[in-house]
């Protein structure tokens, strides 16, 4: 079985740079923002939230859904362009 493509697409991106986005809106450093993550039951070190920030680090699904909960806005936002936020 081929090993399956890790890059990040368009998708991705946005997500990332829109989560990158409200968390410095609200005031939140990345620690902060991940330590809420966390509290909701999706562990997730500070280290991980600036990787997926930055699209090195795939967002899967749970992830995108608890850091959206953490930041007190719909998962379908952090899909959106960043720059209606």
């Amino acid at each position: 079985m081929a090993a399956r493509s890790l890059e990040i697409g368009p998708a991705g991106i946005r997500a990332a740079r829109t989560i990158e986005i409200l968390r410095t809106e609200r005031g939140l450093a990345q620690r902060e923002l991940a330590a809420r993550v966390t509290a909701l039951g999706r562990p997730m070190s500070n280290t991980m939230l600036s990787r997926i920030e930055r699209a090195q680090r795939r967002c899967d699904i749970d992830d995108l859904a608890a850091i959206a909960e953490a930041l007190l806005v719909s998962p379908l936002v952090l899909l959106q362009d960043p720059k209606g936020v």
